[in-house]
Formats: C-alpha cells, sequence, structure tokens
C-alpha cells in the first residue's frame, strides 16, 4: 500500500510539472498564474504548493537529482580516481545518456528560453547554482569546507553553466545540435583543465 501510495505522488508530482511547463513554453512563465496550472492538472493550488514550495520550482524543480548525480560520481568513484576526473566522467555519461544537463537541441534551447525570459527564473536559478556550489564544497572536502574547495567547487558549476550556455548561443545562431554540443564539450575540457591546476594542491583532489 506504501509503495502504491508514492508510486501515485510521484505520478502526480510529474503531471503538475508536466502541465507547468506545457503552459509556460505556449505563454511564458510570468504570465502564467499557479492557479491555472492548478486547473489544467486538474488539482487544488494548495495540491501544487504540496509538491512544489514555490512557482519557480515548477520549472526549476530537478535541484535534488543535481545534488544526486554530484554526490554518487564523487562518493562511487573508483579507487584512485581523483574527484575533479569523477565529475568530468559524470559529463561524459551524461553525454551519452543524452541527459538534458548536457544535450542542447529544440527541446532544451526552448526550456533556456522560457528561463532567460524571466526575472524570477533567473534569480531562482542563481540561488540553485550558490547551494550547488556549496554542497558540492562538502562533498569534495566534508562537513566544514575551505576555500579552496568552495573555489573549484565554484569554477565546476561555472564551467558547466558558461559551456552550456555557450552551446544554447550555438545553436540559437543556427547550428546543429551536434555542433551545439561539440562546443559544450570543448568549454567542459578547458573548463576542467583549469580546475585540475587549482585543485591540484589540496588533499581531497589526490586521494582516491
Amino acid at each position: 500500500m506504501g509503495e502504491l501510495r508514492e508510486r501515485k505522488k510521484r505520478e502526480t508530482r510529474q503531471r503538475i510539472s508536466d502541465v507547468a511547463t506545457a503552459l509556460f513554453f505556449a505563454r511564458g512563465f510570468d504570465a502564467v498564474t499557479v492557479e491555472e496550472v492548478a486547473a489544467a492538472a486538474s488539482v487544488s493550488k494548495m495540491t501544487v504548493f504540496n509538491y512544489f514550495a514555490r512557482k519557480e520550482d515548477l520549472l526549476l524543480d530537478r535541484e535534488d537529482e543535481v545534488k544526486l548525480l554530484l554526490r554518487e560520481a564523487i562518493g562511487e568513484r573508483p579507487r584512485g580516481q581523483s574527484p575533479i576526473d569523477a565529475l568530468r566522467r559524470l559529463v561524459d555519461r551524461l553525454c551519452e545518456q543524452k541527459h538534458p544537463f548536457a544535450r542542447v537541441d529544440s527541446q532544451t534551447a526552448g526550456w533556456w528560453r522560457v528561463v532567460a525570459a524571466s526575472p524570477s527564473l533567473k534569480a531562482r536559478l542563481r540561488e540553485i547554482e550558490d547551494e550547488t556550489v556549496e554542497g558540492l564544497a562538502v562533498e569534495l572536502a566534508g562537513p566544514k569546507p575551505d576555500g579552496l574547495a568552495r573555489l573549484v567547487a565554484g569554477l565546476v558549476v561555472l564551467t558547466w553553466r558558461t559551456a552550456y550556455g555557450e552551446a544554447i548561443r550555438v545553436f540559437e545562431r543556427g547550428g546543429s545540435a551536434k555542433k551545439a554540443n561539440a562546443a559544450f564539450i570543448a568549454l567542459i575540457d578547458r573548463g576542467f583543465a583549469a580546475v585540475h591546476g587549482v585543485a591540484a594542491s589540496s588533499s581531497w583532489q589526490t586521494t582516491g
């Protein structure tokens, strides 16, 4: 019974998210109200907020997945592999899976257009990035990360964000998805090369 209840909760949450995303794509984030999302998903406004703490989370709803992917990449890396190499391998794995975090096509470009057009979404995304940096620093260096761990974590997140942004620009300028994704990897490689240099003196980078 418990498993069935949890499955229904996941299905409801996904339905609300899918309905909201479709409305945001069609009309823009700021033009759609939570009441309209609730009505389109056949739930109450209160139900929407039971699953999503704020309106922005209806579109930016994968923060927990980001944290889990980073945690698993570092925590489950092979013996002898550095944390930075494990994160770089994560990028490759997500590319192979055509995961939205490492893929540029018409769908992901459309998603970013919705975000770019909304000041509240951009502000929330910056908050999520800051939270991701702090969480990654903890994964790298433990519960009390020092400045170097925070710097490295910030560079990793900046590299990923910048590479993805450049890939989107290539695609929006008429480049193919293949060229856009090649641009993504090219900047990922350069950024991670710099991260390696910064992290080289840390004890946690050399421990595997």
